[in-house]
């Protein structure tokens, strides 16, 4: 079904169907990779502000 509306798509409309399609895919995988250094910049952050609370004196 999906590679049925490609292959339409690319009938129709040549090469500029398969540019849209390219950049979504490019835009994809620019959105994981951002994704990914998020989500490592947040267990990054986590691991230090345990070490802080940690470190810090507790209250009584």
């Amino acid at each position: 079904m999906m590679s049925d509306a490609l292959i339409t798509a690319l009938a129709d409309n040549g090469p500029w169907a398969l540019m849209v399609f390219y950049l979504l895919y490019r835009d994809l995988q620019k959105d994981q990779a951002t994704r990914s250094v998020l989500d490592k910049n947040t267990q990054i952050l986590v691991e230090m502000t345990t070490m802080i609370r940690e470190r810090l004196p507790r209250e009584r």
